[in-house]
């Protein structure tokens, strides 16, 4: 079973560059006689069909031009638009700071009815208290070399939390155990997180489970990057470099069927509340 992340964004560029080399064929053109025609090298051209260089908005009018298609270069620009939304990178939905990612991710949080959220590194953002989200974003600024707007940010990552307490939303919540026990912040902030945690769990919204480390993962499956279901239609994936956007129904199916197995691993009630009192103990 793949869960690459990336998979929908290549099979999307893929596709987009398929749609350029028939139009090259069909205007019976070669590579070289396109890349002329465009005023770059037949390398650039090759890179382009194969998917290999992602085209600018530019490159698809010259391409479109060449082929004799201009009229098919505004359905081409908005498709390669799209498939560059399905990939952001961190450091361009972030070089203005951290308040703006927190804030375009606002409304989704409103729309959405019921929330699948799998935690493998951070507690989610809705269950994160002000101490807690202030370390991890003073973290991640730290790390990318953002913009200093810390507080802004988690003013608004605060506000968005309040879809726990209001409106008809839903809460499925999956965190592994090393989660617990990954130190954000200090002592205090820490026992503050986990303890905002288990009063999270008596909200009538929320159900929180806990894989423990010790879980036998065999004919199960095996820790995942961080991700997020809105509603079952569309997937937040957390990487390192960039957020990844799953919407194509083979992948979402892919990643609810994860989501379904991790669910049979972990502990609810009395259990991991017992984990998550374990992890307060040992901060002391």
């Amino acid at each position: 079973m793949s869960t690459s992340p990336t998979s929908s964004v290549q099979e999307a560029r893929a596709a987009l560059a398929a749609r350029l080399r028939e139009l090259r064929l069909d205007a019976g053109l070669s590579g070289k006689e396109v890349a002329r025609a465009c005023g770059w090298s037949v390398a650039k051209s090759s890179r382009i069909e194969n998917a290999v260089t992602a085209p600018s908005d530019t490159d698809i009018r010259a391409w479109c031009a060449a082929c004799g298609a201009v009229g098919q270069a505004d359905d081409l620009i908005a498709a390669n638009r799209q498939v560059d939304a399905m990939y952001l990178q961190w450091k361009r939905v972030q070089r203005t700071g951290m308040k703006q990612l927190a804030e375009t991710s606002a409304k989704l949080y409103e729309r959405t009815r019921l929330f699948r959220v799998y935690a493998s590194h951070v507690m989610p953002g809705y269950l994160q208290t002000p101490g807690y989200a202030t370390a991890l974003v003073s973290t991640i600024a730290g790390f990318r070399g953002t913009p200093d707007d810390v507080a802004e940010a988690v003013a608004v990552r605060v506000r968005r939390a309040r879809v726990i307490h209001e409106g008809e939303h839903r809460f499925a919540t999956l965190i592994e155990e090393n989660v617990l026990h990954h130190r954000v912040g200090d002592q205090d902030v820490m026992a503050g997180q986990l303890g905002n945690l288990l009063a999270a769990m008596s909200l009538p919204s929320m159900s929180i489970g806990i894989i423990p480390a010790a879980a036998a993962r065999e004919g199960a499956i095996w820790p995942l990057e961080q991700f997020t279901v809105f509603d079952d239609a569309r997937i937040h994936v957390e990487l390192l470099a960039a957020k990844v956007t799953v919407t194509a129904p083979g992948e979402l199916d892919i990643y609810l069927r994860a989501f379904a197995r991790m669910t049979e691993l972990a502990v609810y009630g009395a259990d991991a509340r017992a984990l998550i009192v374990r992890a307060i103990d040992a901060l002391h």
